[in-house]
């Protein structure tokens, strides 16, 4: 079975069309054809179904699939390790991190990474930490951000790099900034903006609310800060959010964090591997990487917090 013939099988479902795959692998179109057509004579079965125009996996293809991808992995680290000498790292690193540290933390890391290894490839790949993390079980991930409480993961090295502060803010003509203390019972009747269900920290923030037997309103949710933030400025109400998120804007006078008690309401940045996957020198470089760059954030954490 040639690695090459696999390598086009996974770009014909990348692509969804033997056309597209041909253009992707700049090959002829009967090469593609010909190419799937050995490996399907090899395996002794249909790999693709032509329905209408259309390409679709069958049940063979899909069985495939996953050992493909895993023998793609393994071919590309190999090219990766043996090429990697002095600095001259290649290869592609699959990164996973929430909205917030995607846009608040990894810039300047990646920025820094790009300077030094060109030839690495960078995918970042934004979601929920939970679904981040299952990636990262899978091997469809080599690093992952987290954002949130302490966790423990037998399968996954997880390495705290700073504890984030939390600012629960209203835009600057809000009753609510007059008060010297805002206390549980005072958001009773406010309008929270909330992030999607199972954040992280919307979860520590329901936590002290539903203590208080108060409960946000499901009915109102979004995936996104920005979005989040410029609604709060706007008037629509209130948002607990990561004060990294928030700290330009509170800066600028734009929005107003309110003077809350916020006792054991801390989330964490954490960096995350896979304890048995075999990591390249890609990898340990950015995590090495990382590590630096969060000793400057705890060190600058404590003069942006007294902000507050």
């Amino acid at each position: 079975m040639e690695s090459r013939h696999l390598f086009t099988f996974l770009t014909v479902v990348e692509t969804g069309s033997f056309t597209a795959a041909a253009r992707k692998l700049d090959y002829a179109q009967s090469s593609v054809t010909a190419q799937i057509q050995a490996l399907e004579q090899e395996l002794g079965t249909p790999l693709f179904d032509r329905i209408h125009k259309r390409i679709l996996l069958t049940d063979a293809g899909r069985r495939l699939q996953p050992y493909a991808q895993e023998i793609a992995r393994m071919h590309n680290l190999a090219r990766e390790a043996i090429g990697a000498t002095g600095d001259q790292l290649g290869g592609v690193l699959h990164i996973g991190a929430p909205e917030s540290l995607a846009a608040f933390r990894l810039p300047p890391i990646i920025k820094e990474f790009r300077q030094l290894y060109p030839a690495v490839q960078i995918i970042l790949k934004p979601g929920g930490c939970n679904e981040l993390q299952e990636l990262l079980r899978r091997g469809e991930l080599d690093i992952v951000f987290l954002l949130q409480e302490r966790i423990e993961d037998y399968e996954l090295k997880i390495d705290l790099l700073v504890e984030e502060k939390m600012a629960l803010v209203a835009p600057p003509d809000h009753k609510l900034t007059e008060l010297s203390v805002v206390e549980p019972s005072h958001l009773r009747e406010q309008t929270i903006l909330n992030t999607e269900s199972g954040c992280s920290y919307r979860v520590l923030f329901e936590k002290v609310l539903n203590r208080h037997g108060i409960f946000l309103d499901p009915s109102i949710e979004f995936w996104s800060n920005e979005a989040i933030k410029q609604c709060t400025m706007a008037g629509l109400g209130l948002a607990f959010l990561p004060f990294i998120t928030v700290q330009r804007e509170l800066e600028e006078g734009k929005m107003v964090a309110l003077n809350w008690d916020d006792t054991d309401q801390r989330v964490s940045t954490y960096i995350s591997y896979h304890t048995k996957k075999w990591q390249s020198p890609a990898q340990s470089r950015f995590i090495e990487m990382a590590h630096k760059h969060a000793e400057h954030w705890r060190k600058s954490a404590g003069l942006a917090y007294s902000q507050l």
